[in-house]
């Protein structure tokens, strides 16, 4: 005799857990904070939807019942963060650019790099910063969609701006300057080696360290694309008068 439930009862009765979950409203802030740090700790592949359920103390059915399937929660957390973007082009857009003024350079920096740092050393934001950092160097499927729909429009802007500052140089230069501001920056947040190397005189992603971050990016900028020196006026020697 076959005991087994018929799938369409199997659906159904998956589908009325959820529902009495959702009166706590608390639990879908706990799904995704516990899927932001386990991504941001051991990468979006090697977590599971099982892992994230297990963390944020709720069902296993509840995490699709938010957010689908685990290429849309990893796309939520970066919703969630949106204004983070936000307040970096808030930042950029408050710097007057002038391109014979010295300041421009370090100004544009400072907004890129703040906000991030400041995240990085927050207790809510610690998790996100670190997820940007490792996550979106891969090559992903998932990783290309949230840097195109998120992360793009943000180095669009910094490269104009940068442009705007660097008139001298070509927008494909800039491009690549801003590549490597980038990768200064994600190192920063990712990296702990700086503790071993340091003798520990250093914290990882220590937020003191941000003026040293944006003068060294600054220094790096203005290296690799220098100002054209202007060639020394010709003088034209004094005719003698002749006597």
């Amino acid at each position: 005799m076959n005991t087994r439930t018929p799938p369409a009862k199997r659906s159904a009765h998956r589908a009325a857990a959820p529902v009495a979950e959702a009166t706590r409203p608390d639990r879908r802030q706990a799904i995704l904070l516990a899927a932001e740090k386990l991504f941001a700790q051991h990468g979006y592949h090697a977590v599971t939807i099982r892992q994230i359920a297990e963390e944020a103390g709720v069902p296993l059915a509840l995490v699709g019942y938010y957010y689908g399937p685990k290429h849309e929660l990893f796309h939520a957390i970066f919703e969630h963060w949106s204004h983070s973007i936000d307040e970096r082009l808030a930042g950029l857009k408050a710097v007057h650019i002038d391109p014979a003024d010295l300041r421009t350079l370090p100004r544009i920096i400072e907004a890129f790099t703040g906000p991030v740092l400041a995240l990085r050393a927050s207790a809510e934001g610690e998790y996100y910063a670190l997820l940007v950092a490792r996550e979106l160097y891969h090559a992903t499927e998932e990783a290309d969609r949230v840097l195109r729909g998120y992360f793009d429009p943000l180095a669009e802007a910094y490269i104009d701006a940068l442009h705007l500052a660097m008139p001298h140089a070509t927008r494909g230069q800039v491009a690549w300057a801003y590549q490597f501001a980038l990768g200064a920056l994600l190192h920063h947040l990712n990296d702990s080696r700086i503790e071993r190397l340091s003798h520990g005189e250093n914290v990882r992603s220590d937020p003191a360290a941000a003026p040293m971050l944006v003068n060294f990016i600054v220094g790096g900028l203005r290296a690799a694309l220098p100002r054209p020196k202007t060639p020394p006026k010709k003088t034209t020697p004094p005719r003698r008068q002749k006597t």
